[in-house]
């Protein structure tokens, strides 16, 4: 992590909203987000003893990606439409691997999931993460192709290579890295690890404009 960058992109940012994240501006950004409301939904959802019916869990998973603002419009009919093209088995697996990644074993859980999406050629980065990012915000990361390019490449990341290919190797380091970063700036800058990738990509943006 080149630490120098990281110091000089909190700096423009603060320079640019000097209120940080109660800027008016973020503010109105965050409001399409409804941060606060998809986390509880993901919470309540994916609580333990969700985890009983299958069917539920995969009718949730549908639900938060449809409402997501992190998702594509092109990417959440294409998820809507895996569901409906699931059998029992496979809404089992689905479900099976979301529980595991959220509360035992996370590199199963996650390749169970990216093998059964990856059948429907489905296996991307931002139906993977969505539900995890919104169920754990501060421990978890979104992975969206382009800032991940980007904050790899802009913050010299060591030991991480972007792949448009999931899997959890690469997930558990960027992760690392993101929580590592985290603890390198002002603790007024968001614990919720999607919004901290937000402020790193908008003090990159800043960056372009000087």
């Amino acid at each position: 992590m080149n630490k120098r960058k990281l110091k000089e992109a909190e700096e423009r940012f603060f320079s640019r909203y000097p209120e940080g994240f109660s800027d008016p501006m973020i503010l109105e950004i965050s409001k399409k987000h409804r941060v606060e409301k998809m986390n509880k939904l993901a919470q309540d959802s994916f609580a333990i003893e969700q985890f009983e019916n299958p069917d539920v869990i995969v009718d949730s998973m549908n639900r938060i990606i449809s409402q997501s603002a992190l998702i594509s419009v092109f990417e959440k009919p294409k998820f809507k439409e895996l569901v409906k093209a699931m059998g029992d088995i496979e809404k089992v697996r689905l479900a099976h691997g979301l529980k595991e990644f959220l509360y035992q074993d996370q590199k199963y859980g996650f390749e169970q999931m990216a093998a059964l999406m990856e059948e429907y050629k489905l296996a991307k980065w931002p139906l993977l993460t969505a539900c995890p990012i919104y169920f754990r915000p501060e421990t978890e990361v979104y992975v969206k192709p382009t800032a991940a390019k980007g904050i790899i490449e802009y913050f010299e990341l060591e030991g991480i290579h972007y792949s448009p290919r999931p899997s959890f190797e690469f997930y558990q380091a960027y992760r690392e890295h993101i929580n590592q970063m985290k603890k390198e700036v002002s603790p007024s800058l968001p614990s919720d690890n999607a919004a901290f990738c937000g402020f790193l990509m908008m003090a990159m943006d800043s960056m372009a404009d000087i």
